[in-house]
């Protein structure tokens, strides 16, 4: 938290961010892409479909889920407005439990920190509960690089793992894997694997548990990222669904907690509220089935030596942006991917982030920032969205997603100059002020039938407006103008009938005023 807490400043931030926040290719090239896979449509189809009807049915069985929804967003306003004094105050309360605080600018100095630390307890090994902190800052690929070999414990992180994957959703890393697809990546990356092993998904599970159990016993360091960290008494929380959070979380000798900066809270009972509101809007449950709470260290129980890594990377220059500070509200629940039309249908790797979805949309640029670069990747993100408001509707702390896509258009805008819409929209000026011009355009339009698909749309129109048709579709001209038809003797038809219908209207109207 450097410019806050009077740490040195941080070194300039690279044009394309930092760690996974750094995308391969623009979203509209890597959107095209996915779409041609069948099976990843039909696999996040069902899956998003199952989650969105639970997560209906378990909301509305609280007659104060709006109430717990301004709650929910007027607690995070209120800590990211005394984020200094809360990461202190946390400092403290963690310090004082037996733990240690490390501050990291970005994902280069957390992954050294985190690193230090398994090496100084001797081990070359880590077990880790899943972190989307850890994805952003590209841990794995950075313990790897230096001898340490890190174990992912939660079942979807483990599949993304031993296929070389990457995650595709923030709660379901593994939502683009169906289940003969999970067989064949046990049957190929797990040693010693049943070969007969079929794809019910409990055989599947048990194969994942018999491959990680002795891990949990033997490995002396744990990495975990933190859903939640309360200022007050300097308590980490994570939920999650499996058990392996609990495991990572005490049976190692040694814990490493990396978090991001807004995950802090301010009081124990603010818990409540979110113990309420993430569970539902995650995974449709009324709540987690392992809530791990833990403060410092407890002699004799549990790791003995813990260290908490406060991670910046970008949300500084966040919390900055009058506008765009609301994304960091965010709690990861992903209710907002799984009522997008566009993530059902792209899939999550086409964002090329950690944070996929209208909420990555939003986070990415602001964590990693947009430039007026060539090719920057984070660039297109914002216009990688409907803007149709489902995902206002859904989120749980009430995050306006898309009037913070809005802006990030408007400030992308600003940064590049000129962009073929405003080029487009000069020319159509232009062409507007000269009637027998506008005539001319109107006619010569009408070629654009010729190349339209089947379903009468454009999909690709040459430069400078293919960065328009990059992300939508445009209709066909139609087969007349309205110019035209007015001009025809259809046009003129209608026109008189519908002034002898405004006249008899009008004559019948003075004729009741009359008798009156």
């Amino acid at each position: 938290m450097s410019t806050f807490l009077g740490m040195p400043a941080p070194p300039p931030r690279s044009p394309y961010g930092t760690g996974n926040l750094r995308g391969e290719q623009a979203f509209p090239r890597a959107a095209r892409e996915e779409l041609g896979n069948d099976q990843l449509r039909r696999n996040l189809g069902r899956a998003t479909g199952a989650i969105r009807a639970k997560r209906l049915s378990v909301t509305g069985e609280l007659p104060d889920w709006e109430a717990l929804r301004e709650a929910g967003s007027a607690i995070k306003a209120d800590a990211l407005n005394r984020l200094p004094e809360l990461l202190e105050q946390l400092e403290r309360e963690v310090t004082e439990r037996g733990g240690t605080v490390h501050w990291a600018r970005d994902g280069a100095e957390a992954n050294e920190i985190v690193a230090r630390l398994v090496k100084a307890t001797g081990g070359d090994e880590v077990i880790k509960v899943k972190s989307m902190a850890t994805q952003e800052t590209g841990l794995n690929e950075h313990l790897e690089s230096v001898g340490i070999t890190p174990y992912e414990t939660d079942l979807a992180e483990l599949i993304v793992q031993l296929a070389g994957d990457r995650p595709s959703h923030i709660l379901v890393p593994a939502i683009h894997r169906n289940r003969d697809e999970i067989r064949q990546i046990f049957l190929d990356g797990i040693p010693g694997v049943d070969p007969a092993l079929d794809n019910a998904p409990a055989h599947l599970a048990a194969a994942a548990r018999a491959h990680l159990r002795e891990k949990f016993l033997t490995t002396k360091v744990a990495v975990s990222g933190a859903n939640f960290a309360v200022a007050e008494t300097g308590t980490l929380a994570v939920v999650e669904s499996e058990g392996n959070g609990r495991m990572c979380l005490t049976l190692p000798d040694t814990l490493v907690t990396v978090m991001g900066i807004e995950k802090v809270l301010p009081r124990f009972r603010d818990l409540e509220v979110f113990l309420q509101l993430l569970p539902r809007s995650s995974t449709g449950e009324r709540m987690n089935p392992y809530t791990s709470l833990w403060t410092g260290v407890t002699p004799g129980d549990g790791p003995q030596d813990f260290h908490l890594v406060l991670l910046d990377n970008g949300r500084t220059a966040a919390l900055a942006d009058a506008v765009g500070r609301a994304a960091l509200h965010c709690i990861r629940c992903s209710a907002c991917l799984n009522v997008c039309p566009v993530y059902e249908r792209t899939g999550g790797h086409a964002y090329g982030s950690t944070y996929p979805g209208p909420i990555g949309a939003v986070l990415t640029p602001q964590l990693a920032g947009m430039h007026a670069v060539k090719d920057d990747p984070n660039s297109s993100l914002p216009y990688a969205s409907s803007l149709c408001g489902a995902c206002f509707d859904a989120c749980p702390v009430k995050i306006d997603i898309p009037s913070l896509l809005v802006e990030l258009r408007h400030q992308h805008t600003e940064r590049t100059g000129l962009t073929p819409e405003k080029l487009a929209m000069k020319g159509a000026a232009a062409v507007m002020r000269r009637p027998a011009l506008y005539t001319a355009a109107q006619k010569a339009s009408g070629l654009g039938r010729v190349v339209a698909g089947r379903d009468g749309t454009l999909s690709r129109l040459p430069p400078p407006f293919s960065g328009w048709s990059d992300s939508r579709d445009l209709p066909a001209p139609p087969r007349q103008t309205f110019r035209s038809w007015l001009a025809s003797k259809e046009g003129a038809a209608a026109l008189r009938a519908a002034a002898d219908a405004h006249d008899t209207a009008h004559r019948g109207g003075n004729d009741e005023e009359d008798a009156t």
